[in-house]
């Protein structure tokens, strides 16, 4: 189907890359076990405050990505040009963009917290933690939005290393603030004060390295005008990521509904096999994002046989890490099934699932860089309508089918998953080898 030829220093210029990527992405996912930890010292009500918070959240993060992936797409494309000119002023633009809808989205929370948070499913119990948790962490949702943005901004001059640095350090600052503020006997309060000042300490590294300069890029600090035509190319490539987001959030809400209606058994091994599979999923972010990267500084050297060398190069190196994580969870799942739960039937369940995702960890890791090569190559519409095929065209219904109707159960709904998974591997390697993506103006 393709022809890959790897040297020496592609493998090196895609593991600098990709490995702060992994790092940082391990760090995000450790926020969530602390703030986790953290609230289960208070009550467990506390710990569904937080989840409830925390999906609302995920939710909003599709339109701050609409900015963070058009945002590397375009300035990628001014650093292959070396365009330090244009590249400047799309990282103004960007942050004026990301300030603005983290602004408006944050207004509408404090507007609207209460119906969002009942709508989300919280009873009245689960209020009485999640009303101040979601005032102090949503509202001031902005620090969030542009911590994404500008380390897609740094991610795009091939810089990782500072989004990761800027993560560690949130990440101490937000365990320290925790312990403080819970000794200060703040509860719920004291936790989303820690990360909501976790998060504006991280974004406050990022902009003061951006205005500093990165060598390439440099954030100016005069001259803040609005340049339409810059935003409009900004969320013409962003906003169709974005609402491939959008879909995928909603199929999980259907989905996960779908698979509740199974039973108890089959919802608590859905989660706990779905934990477990995020950790799978590291490698191909690292590498994802080094695609697409790489993808949008050859497209501006107007090089795109090297785009596409080296993003092949990138989902090979994902590929074998993917397969060597899907062994480790073949061999070890009834270890991993009885960490989480000493229920037999859910172990069962846990155990047959975890081996299923074993074995479509290639198709995993296609999907994950590829689309992110296609991303970072501006060709953002493709994989929203794709997604939006094979969440609710086979994920959904024909989970349902499999699942439901055949009585199939869990597994029924997770073959659908991987039915899926490995269509759109497939289509998205076809539309990558098909070139189309080196057409796309920007």
């Amino acid at each position: 189907m393709f022809h890959l030829k790897m040297n020496r220093n592609d493998l090196k210029v895609i593991g600098l890359l990709a490995l702060p990527v992994m790092v940082e992405t391990v760090l995000q996912t450790l926020l969530g076990t602390v703030d986790t930890f953290f609230a289960g010292q208070i009550s467990d009500d506390a710990i569904a405050a937080v989840g409830v918070t925390n999906l609302i959240v995920n939710i909003f993060i599709a339109f701050f990505t609409a900015v963070s992936v058009g945002t590397l797409a375009v300035i990628g494309r001014y650093v292959g040009r070396s365009d330090a000119e244009r590249g400047n002023r799309a990282l103004q633009q960007s942050f004026l963009l990301s300030f603005f809808i983290g602004i408006i989205v944050g207004a509408l929370n404090l507007l609207f917290y209460r119906p969002i948070l009942e709508i989300s499913g919280a009873g009245e119990d689960i209020l009485v933690y999640a009303i101040p948790y979601y005032m102090v962490v949503v509202v001031p949702i902005v620090f969030l939005c542009l911590s994404l943005v500008l380390s897609s901004c740094l991610r795009a001059t091939k810089d990782n290393v500072t989004p990761m640095v800027a993560t560690g350090i949130a990440n101490v600052l937000n365990i320290l603030f925790n312990i403080f503020f819970i000794k200060l006997g703040l509860g719920i309060m004291g936790l989303a004060l820690a990360t909501t000042l976790s998060r504006a300490f991280g974004v406050g590294i990022l902009f003061i390295w951006l205005t500093k300069g990165t060598g390439f890029l440099r954030l100016p600090l005069r001259g803040w005008g609005v340049d339409v035509e810059m935003i409009r190319s900004i969320l013409r490539i962003g906003v169709p990521a974005g609402g491939e987001k959008l879909i995928m959030r909603a199929g999980q809400l259907v989905y996960g509904a779908m698979i509740l209606s199974i039973g108890s058994y089959a919802y608590v091994a859905h989660n706990i096999a779905g934990t477990i599979e995020n950790y799978t999923y590291i490698p191909s972010m690292g590498f994802g994002v080094a695609a697409a990267t790489l993808v949008g500084i050859g497209l501006g050297e107007n090089n795109p046989e090297k785009a596409h060398r080296m993003a092949l190069a990138a989902n090979a190196l994902s590929t074998i890490f993917m397969v060597s994580m899907g062994i480790i969870i073949f061999i070890f799942a009834p270890f991993f099934a009885a960490a989480f739960s000493s229920t037999p039937e859910v172990q069962m369940l846990t155990v047959g699932v975890l081996r299923m995702i074993a074995f479509f960890q290639p198709c995993s890791a296609i999907t994950q860089v590829i689309e992110s090569a296609l991303q970072g190559a501006g060709d953002t519409r493709y994989p929203m309508f794709l997604t939006l095929f094979g969440i609710w065209g086979i994920r959904v219904c024909i989970g349902y089918f499999l699942g439901i109707i055949c009585g199939f159960g869990l597994i029924g709904v997770w073959t659908a998953y991987i039915i899926d998974i490995s269509v759109r591997g497939f289509l998205l390697l076809r539309r990558f080898n098909g070139g189309k993506w080196q057409m796309v103006a920007i």
